[in-house]
């Protein structure tokens, strides 16, 4: 959604895991087997380079001649920012060769002939309609533990670790089971209800925080000729990015967690039942955009720019990847999700933000140091600045804003954060079972419904048997909130 999760058309997928998390293309989900044997490499710890000396200026130890090469996953977020990062590597370390680059849509078709033959690069962006299942990843001991990462001294103030200058939440997101730290998530994501504020000035709307005016809106743009919701419909796991949170208010987070750790009867939840109604509403009374259950992300992306839907859930990589088709009055706004009525269990402003375009080291890469290095310098100021003026999404960088002049998306993004204090939710699924997340729940699920394929109690009990069979397969690691 991984990435989390942001991204350019790609023709495959988002940056696609959702986060990452998002689909470009026409490829299929990788399935949890396939991302087996892509975990299955044989171990080659002695191509490893020399660990160099570590000292105030080099805390990792990196071999300063060593070659460093980095997979970065080409989608909404681009690759500029990476490649302005590793200069500053190349920077540190004069005596290494250029970094050696690689940007591409197709992470996993590429890089899993290379994890099942050892040779994996440094560090990969593993994002995109082809991500690699970190799940799977973490189980089968292919990545390297980044606590050292964590644990070294930052670039712009020694005195704290890098683990000290991370937005909330994101170590933990790279957290699988107990304290190793598997992924670091480079963005962070503000996920929800995204909407023109140009388009809800035009119908004299607010933004809805009840369902009841999140109907009464859609039927007014209907009699305009303008539909309420549009999405992916190509890759329907885009809808949690406003329907989980939605449950969470409803239910109480902890209906999440319940369905994170794959519990008996988790789906059947009378949040989950109430949520599904309420979108299936939607369908019922014709107020998502004709022939939305046929578009990707970018199509439906481009008919909301356009102005033919209000609503569209979505993360916040979708302004830049949406930019070439954004009229410059849009005056493009995420919100929450809309309540359901007053006995929700959590208040208006409760949103969904994480970490999201995960990076990852793999165990058997040649120069682990040096790519946990990169991975530092990313997490300066001066490189997230740099990526959130390139890419408009905030880093996992706990600050990197001051003096920038944020679009009306990024403040919107920074403003529902700080309304909704502590009730941000991150569910996991689309981290720890991503087969589960986007073929079953989004596609055979969640999307089916949303077409009129199935009704919300056949969508549940649907979705309800994959997570039962998850939960019994012994072939997968499974994971729950500590």
């Amino acid at each position: 959604m991984g990435s989390t999760s942001a991204h350019k058309n790609e023709g495959l997928g988002r940056r696609d895991v959702i986060k990452r998390s998002a689909a470009l293309g026409l490829i299929s989900v990788p399935t949890m087997g396939f991302l087996s044997a892509c975990a299955s490499g044989d171990s080659s710890s002695d191509k490893k380079v020399e660990k160099g000396k570590a000292t105030k200026a080099n805390p990792l130890g990196v071999n300063e001649t060593a070659p460093l090469e980095v997979v970065i996953f080409d989608g909404g977020f681009g690759q500029q920012y990476a490649i302005d990062a590793e200069k500053k590597y190349n920077a540190a370390f004069p005596k290494a060769p250029k970094v050696k680059h690689v940007a591409t849509q197709k992470i996993q078709s590429q890089l899993q002939p290379r994890f099942n033959g050892g040779t994996p690069p440094d560090l990969i962006d593993n994002s995109g309609a082809e991500q690699m299942d970190m799940g799977v990843l973490v189980g089968k001991k292919q990545l390297l533990d980044l606590t050292p990462l964590m644990d070294a001294p930052s670039i712009d103030d020694p005195s704290k670790k890098v683990r000290d200058t991370l937005r909330p939440g994101v170590l933990e997101m790279g957290q699988f089971d107990g304290d190793p730290v598997w992924i670091m998530y480079y963005a962070y994501t503000v996920y929800g209800v995204w909407y023109s504020q140009t388009a809800l000035e035009k119908l004299d709307a607010q933004y809805p925080e009840t369902w009841d005016d999140m109907l009464a809106l859609c039927a007014k743009a209907k009699k305009q000729g303008i539909a309420g919701w549009t999405y992916a419909g190509k890759y329907p796991y885009y809808l949690p990015f406003s329907l989980y949170p939605f449950i969470a208010k409803i239910g109480g987070r902890e209906v999440l967690d319940k369905i994170d750790n794959l519990e008996p009867n988790a789906w059947k939840d009378p949040a989950v039942k109430a949520a599904f109604e309420a979108y299936y509403e939607l369908y019922k009374k014709g107020y998502i955009l004709k022939g939305t259950p046929g578009l990707t992300h970018i199509q439906s992306q481009t008919e909301w720019t356009k102005g033919k839907a209000l609503f569209l859930p979505n993360g916040s990589w979708v302004e830049n990847e949406a930019a070439p088709t954004t009229p410059k009055d849009f005056k493009m706004m995420v919100a929450p999700p809309s309540g359901l009525d007053a006995s929700d269990k959590l208040p208006f402003g409760t949103i969904w933000a994480s970490g999201g375009e995960p990076f990852i080291v793999p165990a058997n890469a040649k120069n682990p140091e040096g790519g946990m290095e990169q991975l530092r310098i990313m997490l300066s100021e001066e490189s997230s600045k740099n990526f959130t003026k390139q890419v408009k999404s905030l880093s996992a960088f706990n600050g990197g804003t001051d003096g920038l002049t944020l679009s009306t998306a990024m403040q919107s993004g920074v403003d529902v954060l700080k309304k909704a204090g502590d009730n941000v939710v991150n569910p996991r699924l689309q981290d720890w079972y991503v087969k589960l997340q986007k073929e079953q729940i989004g596609v055979a699920g969640i999307g089916e419904m949303m077409a009129g394929r199935a009704t919300p109690a056949e969508a549940i009990k649907k979705i309800q048997a994959f997570a039962d069979a998850a939960a019994k397969d012994q072939s997968i690691k499974h994971y729950k909130h500590q």
